[in-house]
């Protein structure tokens, strides 16, 4: 019986892409530059991290956590993600959040949801709020199995009864730790091969016959 669902908030729980593309794109820049930097292994997590903050603070570079979580609260959620959580908890299952992304906007998910947990990634602020140019680094975008497991020791339950739901590639790492792995929307090949069930519709209500 399934006792845990660990979900990837982006492209999962929100209809957005990506939390930190998100922001990007207000503040119109662009970090394919650092992503393929990290891709190919010349940056880790936490100069990513860095580095998709400094983009923003040098549009302004008083901005703070506030103005985030304010560009945030704009990224609607999937079509079905609160009738699914509300199916779930009305199933004694409890739910979580694993991702890479920034945790304003997954800390607003799991309240607005009623969800048990939620990590992801922060932003360091000074005295005044303002972004300091650090990241608080929870979950490493390649290794987000291990936050999955996290989950399931925080919670109490058996990893075997755990299932997995994410979107793309460097979600396999949670299906890898997991009971199950469900694929929803998926975005590449590598998810949907090494998922145990696919959800094509955008209706995240979809995933709930395989649970």
């Amino acid at each position: 019986m399934t006792e845990l669902v660990v979900f990837d908030m982006d492209g999962v729980l929100v209809d957005a892409v990506s939390s930190w593309v998100y922001v990007h794109r207000h503040f119109q820049v662009n970090n394919d530059h650092s992503l393929y930097a990290y891709l190919d292994g010349e940056i880790d997590d936490l100069e990513f991290i860095r580095r998709d903050i400094s983009l923003w603070t040098k549009k302004e570079p008083a901005i703070t956590a506030r103005s985030i979580e304010e560009i945030l609260s704009k990224v609607p959620l999937m079509p079905g993600a609160r009738e699914t959580i509300s199916t779930l908890r009305s199933r004694g299952v409890r739910t979580a959040i694993v991702s890479a992304g920034i945790d304003l906007l997954s800390k607003r998910i799991a309240r607005e949801l009623s969800m048990d947990l939620e990590f992801a990634n922060g932003l360091v602020t000074d005295g005044h709020g303002r972004l300091s140019g650090e990241g608080i680094l929870r979950v490493k975008l390649m290794e987000k199995g291990d936050a999955v497991a996290e989950a399931a020791e925080a919670l109490g339950a058996d990893l075997a009864e755990t299932v997995a739901v994410g979107d793309s590639r460097y979600d396999v790492s949670m299906f890898e730790r997991a009971g199950k792995g469900i694929a929803f929307q998926p975005v590449d090949d590598i998810v949907r091969e090494r998922a145990d069930a696919v959800v094509e519709k955008k209706d995240l209500t979809g995933i709930l016959e395989h649970i």
